[in-house]
């Protein structure tokens, strides 16, 4: 039988061994709780100007104002999206190093072979920021003022009208492709670094024709310098209540929509995950924010971690299907 003293002095000792292992169990909330007490770094991995870069530092400034610390817009193009993305899943997951990524990066996921990184697997969802409809327009010269005609006119000279996109296998590529399945059009795709450009030699004429996001074309079709012929979505837009859906159009099965949001590293603690995505959260619902997306052409969305997550895993899906079915390929 062992002695009282020796009991106690037993018992001592194991607590004081688990004093340590409760420390380290502290340590996600006070890192969730002092967060952020430097700038965060917010990785947009497509060029300034486009409609990724406007909507991530419209959401930035606002959390930059909430955090007290700045939160710097890092724009890394290059490989439609994917050099940006292979920056951020290599980060410290820490919550310093977000991800700005788009619905092309859930199509890249079935697009590409062999990627160095998954959306899936190397990130965590935060927020969705907001969607953006895919609009159709085309260059004043081009005599058609609806998707139908637009239709008739390309498939009485197949392959002579071009549409551009940002890239192959994105949003407004993919909805090209089904616009000339659907309708027999017979366009021809041309990909392009970044909807920017795709847009500039739209306006010049060298491009005739392009599946924009909304918050792209919207300048152009104010000036009168484009022309709008239908637009995704269940409803037509705030924006433009002139412009008919697709599915008014007769084209139902083209309802593709560009969604933008914010993710963070994997490893990333759950309790900071769960702070940053209701900060996230807190920023878009912001009333000046919502007017400055809405502005845009942008739906505000701004929904938390677990309602992110699900619908990134079922998007994923989703485009691989498209992707199957339009034949389009990177590699």
């Amino acid at each position: 039988m062992k002695h009282p003293n020796r009991r106690r002095a037993l018992a001592l000792a194991v607590a004081l061994c688990a004093m340590p292992l409760a420390h380290a169990q502290q340590k996600p909330d006070q890192k969730a709780d002092d967060f952020p007490n430097r700038p965060v770094r917010l990785i947009v991995p497509f060029a300034p100007g486009g409609a990724t870069d406007v909507i991530a530092r419209t959401v930035a400034q606002k959390l930059s104002e909430k955090w007290g610390q700045s939160v710097i817009v890092d724009n890394r193009a290059g490989a439609n999206g994917n050099i940006g993305a292979v920056q951020a899943a290599r980060s410290p997951a820490d919550g310093y190093t977000l991800l700005m990524a788009t619905s092309s990066h859930a199509i890249n996921s079935s697009l590409y072979r062999k990627l160095d990184y998954s959306l899936s697997k190397d990130f965590v969802a935060l927020s969705n920021l907001a969607s953006v409809p895919l609009i159709l327009v085309a260059h004043p010269d081009v005599p058609a003022s609806s998707a139908k005609q637009l239709a008739t006119y390309a498939a009485g000279q197949p392959g002579k009208l071009n549409f551009g996109s940002g890239g192959v296998g994105t949003a407004a590529h993919l909805a090209g492709e089904l616009f000339n399945t659907a309708s027999g059009a017979g366009m021809v795709h041309v990909a392009y670094k970044g909807g920017t450009l795709a847009m500039n030699d739209l306006l010049g004429g060298q491009i005739q024709v392009m599946f924009a996001n909304l918050p792209e074309a919207q300048p152009q079709l104010k000036s009168g310098r484009l022309h709008a012929l239908a637009i995704t979505g269940r409803q037509r837009s705030r924006q433009q209540p002139e412009v008919p859906t697709f599915a008014e159009s007769g084209f139902r099965e083209i309802d593709l929509q560009s969604w933008f949001g914010l993710f963070a590293p994997r490893a990333t603690p759950q309790l900071l995950v769960d702070r940053i995505s209701r900060d996230i959260a807190a920023a878009v619902a912001d009333p000046a924010v919502q007017s400055r997306l809405r502005d845009l052409g942008a739906d505000p969305i701004g929904n938390q971690h677990q309602e992110f997550q699900a619908f990134v895993h079922a998007d994923i899906e989703r485009w691989r299907l498209l992707v199957q079915k339009s034949g389009a390929s990177a590699d």
